[in-house]
């Protein structure tokens, strides 16, 4: 019997399974991983899901390992990816700094667990977030998606691949161990509704094509292995055809191009849900399983008749700066709940510029939130 790379339908499924399913859904066809709490459950369900559908499953021996796999796989014209938690991320930093420079794209998913070092293997952390921005040297763009139900890990590990083929580079989805572990209802769409980029091959003569020139603020369309064209990949700094040229102008002109293809499209790719705000006083801000709790905060102090805004951050990474620089003037403060020592707070600080006070809720990795204690520090301001 033939196996369906899209289990079109209603799912009772835990939020590893919706990402892998997320993954296949959006063609991924080859996965390398290394097992690691609480996101050994992608690695599982995609060692029994791929080989149904033609893919290639490889366990590694580290992390390092599998982020060089992705890479490998995807310049040779499969969509790839591979998931970890916040030490194997830290191990795959060298080489998405090799994605970044060499373009290429794929999908890390990260089931964000208590830390630093090995810190709280079962339990909930979302410490990661600055990593997933600044964790590997140099300057690129980043993109990063934040999941909040099992429904979003299949949605946005969707459009993540579907971003990592547009902007040419790895793309995160960080998601955190209570949304990672959480089996609620997901519905997977058939294929007709589901929207799927696939793979833009060059379609021109093979001396006119570079395949790291830039398109205006868009990376050129990716050739790989056996089209026949001229294709040379290094991390170091490079030319448009993909040669070593070690200068300070051809720097300029590489970092230049993968930061600013994420900078001057960043409208176009940043997600938020916002509610109430066009009359908050006070500002809740969270992201992943915080936003559940938030938001019950939020719906509490609004049947109160309390003048309360509710954002909640799909995507991380671009940061939304010009909603927060537009909110902070009109606003008291904004309340940030988070399980980590204020790493989007810090954020939400810098950009509102003093406008409106920054209080974080920091919750150090183990435990979330409840609502009531969000009630009450919202309330210091109301």
């Amino acid at each position: 019997m033939a196996h369906k790379d899209i289990l079109t339908g209603e799912h009772f499924i835990h939020g590893d399974a919706a990402c892998a399913e997320g993954g296949l859904a959006a063609g991924c066809r080859f996965f390398a991983g290394y097992p690691i709490t609480p996101a050994t459950e992608v690695a599982e369900r995609m060692a029994r899901r791929l080989p149904e559908v033609g893919g290639v499953y490889i366990q590694m021996e580290d992390e390092i390992a599998s982020m060089a796999a992705i890479l490998g796989a995807s310049w040779g014209g499969v969509k790839s990816m591979t998931s970890t938690s916040g030490p194997g991320f830290s191990l795959m930093m060298e080489n998405i700094g090799l994605g970044m420079m060499t373009e290429t794209p794929c999908v890390v998913v990260n089931i964000q667990r208590g830390g630093p070092s090995t810190g709280l293997p079962t339990l909930v952390g979302q410490a990661d977030i600055m990593q997933a921005r600044w964790g590997s040297h140099g300057d690129y763009g980043c993109i990063a998606l934040a999941p909040s139900s099992p429904q979003e890990c299949f949605d946005l590990t969707v459009h993540a691949f579907n971003l990592s083929e547009i902007y040419r580079q790895p793309v995160f989805v960080m998601a955190d161990e209570v949304v990672g572990h959480m089996t609620e209802k997901v519905v997977i769409p058939p294929r007709r509704e589901l929207t799927v980029v696939e793979r833009t091959y060059p379609n021109m003569p093979k001396n006119d094509y570079f395949p790291f020139e830039s398109t205006g603020s868009l990376p050129a369309p990716m050739a790989t292995a056996g089209q026949g064209y001229n294709v040379h990949v290094t991390g170091l700094t490079h030319d448009e055809r993909g040669y070593p040229v070690i200068t300070d102008i051809v720097q300029e002109r590489n970092v230049r191009h993968i930061v600013d293809k994420i900078r001057k499209n960043a409208e176009k790719i940043i997600r938020v849900e916002a509610i109430g705000l066009t009359d908050a006083e006070v500002v809740l801000t969270a992201y992943g399983c915080t936003a559940r709790v938030a938001r019950q905060a939020f719906e509490n102090l609004r049947d109160r008749g309390h003048k309360v805004g509710f954002l909640r951050l799909i995507t991380v990474w671009p940061f939304p700066s010009n909603l927060i620089r537009e909110l902070a003037p009109r606003v008291r403060a904004f309340v940030v709940p988070e399980i980590n020592y204020g790493q989007v707070a810090y954020e939400v600080e810098r950009t509102a510029q003093g406008k409106a006070e920054v209080m974080l809720m920091a919750l150090m990795g183990g435990s979330i939130h409840t609502p009531e204690e969000i009630e009450d520090a919202v309330g210091e301001y109301l």
